[in-house]
């Protein structure tokens, strides 16, 4: 009986272990994407030797940013505010704190701020030595 106990707690120390360190990095998964917002395939650029930037933008209430592209994948996400994007043809999408999102590519776009609070972006660039990461359209 004594072994019967021994080896049902080895088990069950065993199985509580393996949970503990299951949960020992807790996440929340924001985004699992291979595409981007337009649906458009996620591409990596091969000019040169891989280069992550990240940076935070802010648009300052009641402004909007200039028509731009990004060559390299960008995620996204929004650490304060509601941004209205603009896609042209492919429409406008509103995104608020919380969200994350992979900007589109190949479609030019532009960040809106039609309100009275700023609006802060994470934006994690996943380019390449000699590929730039924004792209004014003129």
């Amino acid at each position: 009986m004594r072994i019967v106990f021994a080896v049902a707690m080895a088990v069950l120390l065993g199985a509580s272990q393996a949970v503990v360190a299951q949960n020992a990095y807790p996440s929340v998964e924001l985004l699992s994407t291979g595409t981007t917002v337009v649906g458009e395939p996620i591409r990596y650029p091969d000019s040169g030797p891989a280069r992550v930037t990240s940076t935070i933008v802010t648009l300052a209430p009641h402004s909007e940013a200039a028509l731009h592209l990004h060559p390299a994948p960008m995620y996204a996400y929004i650490l304060e505010g509601e941004v209205v994007v603009d896609y042209g043809p492919h429409g406008r999408r509103t995104y608020v704190q919380g969200q994350a999102l992979m900007e589109t590519m190949a479609v030019p776009h532009k960040g809106i701020n039609a309100t009275g609070r700023p609006v802060r972006i994470l934006c994690v660039f996943m380019g390449a030595e000699g590929t730039a990461n924004v792209s004014l359209v003129k």
